[in-house]
């Protein structure tokens, strides 16, 4: 997952030019009730705080709009980067979809990261699946929320995390994978060479980019200081001593194994067919044949990204920010958002069908 520092500054960088470009739009629109109006989420959220091995993280437990419960839960796991307990705003069309199905909705922003204490990027994948463990032990004891029916959504870098947490403790009640990578190494060669064929590069490009991969892997196996990166390939292209740390301790990650272990866990898996990020043929090959078919949905959406964006609609800066403020449900594909809240109400019907076994 090499490449992964490109998108991270990419992302970063649309980002800053969509709320750049808010102002401009509402003033020059007189849009501003439509676009408060659009992003008001039928929801009721309250901060809250985990301690977790001496770091306070701060998070949001976001529950359907009306009811005392118990509900049951969604605890999210995040991407990569820098991520507070909402994604910028992004989570809550997700949040208020699992409402719609009678769900809460847990998020706690990364460790360094609005008001989280500790550095996201001195964890482990083994560190961040136990703070999602931590995460789910906290919520079981809320008054509330159905510690029966606690499942786990996580994008991206989420999925060396997700399979973890669900072979750890075998009460989650399902896993819903979004874009989720198998084995680091193969998926940063597929993202750099995706991103390098999106970006027309010809071929001398190609093998020199192929050529600095090469060297960084074989840094990486030796345990290379930071020092030695530098020397070795030059320009470190964003990759900061922080960050060859986070690369260094993760870059051996595979699921597979994990993958194994929550055989009997039901799983929603989702795939986009413009993903650069991610190769998603070799993630749909993997979890079909590791995981078996009765836990096993696999969802597709061939006109959207890495993040479940409409393409069309991530390629237009303009689009894009129209959409964030004004109709931010509609950022996800078509169908998204109510598949998976059909996935939870599945997840209830069949858990209830379910015999209760010892330690579920």
């Amino acid at each position: 997952m090499l490449g992964r520092r490109k998108t991270v500054r990419a992302r970063r960088g649309r980002r800053y030019l969509l709320w750049t470009m808010v102002g401009a739009l509402l003033v020059a629109g007189g849009l501003g009730g439509v676009a408060v109006w659009q992003n008001t989420y039928d929801l009721r959220e309250e901060r809250v705080v985990l301690r977790h091995h001496g770091h306070r993280l701060e998070g949001v437990l976001a529950r359907p709009p009306a009811g005392d419960g118990p509900f049951g839960l969604v605890v999210f796991v995040h991407g990569d980067g820098p991520v507070d307990a909402t994604h910028d705003t992004f989570y809550r069309p997700l949040w208020e979809a699992f409402a719609r199905a009678g769900y809460a909705s847990l998020s706690f922003s990364k460790p360094g990261v609005a008001g989280s204490e500790g550095d996201w990027l001195g964890q482990s994948m083994d560190d961040r699946a136990g703070e999602t463990l931590a995460a789910v032990a906290w919520a079981r004891g809320r008054p509330g929320i159905d510690g029966r029916r606690i499942g786990l959504w996580g994008a991206s870098q989420a999925g060396w995390v997700l399979p973890k947490v669900a072979a750890k403790d075998p009460r989650i009640r399902f896993v819903i994978a979004v874009s989720p990578a198998v084995n680091w190494l193969r998926q940063g060669r597929y993202n750099l060479l995706a991103e390098l064929h999106r970006d027309g590069a010809g071929k001398r490009r190609v093998q020199e980019a192929m050529r600095r991969r090469e060297t960084t892997v074989r840094l990486l196996r030796r345990g290379a200081t930071y020092a030695e990166y530098r020397a070795a390939v030059g320009d470190p292209d964003g990759v900061t001593p922080a960050r060859w740390r986070f690369i260094s301790a993760n870059y051996t990650s595979d699921a597979v194994a994990d993958l194994r272990a929550m055989r009997g866990t039901p799983v929603l898996l989702v795939l986009a067919g413009h993903d650069v990020n991610v190769d998603v043929t070799e993630t749909q090959a993997v979890y079909r044949e590791v995981l078996p078919a009765s836990t096993l949905s696999v969802q597709h959406y061939p006109d959207a990204t890495h993040s479940l964006v409409d393409h069309a609609t991530e390629r237009s800066s303009l689009r894009l920010t129209a959409t964030a403020v004004l109709a931010p449900r509609k950022l996800y594909a078509a169908g998204f958002l109510d598949r998976q809240t059909r996935f939870l109400r599945e997840a209830d019907a069949s858990g209830a069908d379910a015999p209760t076994s010892p330690g579920r």
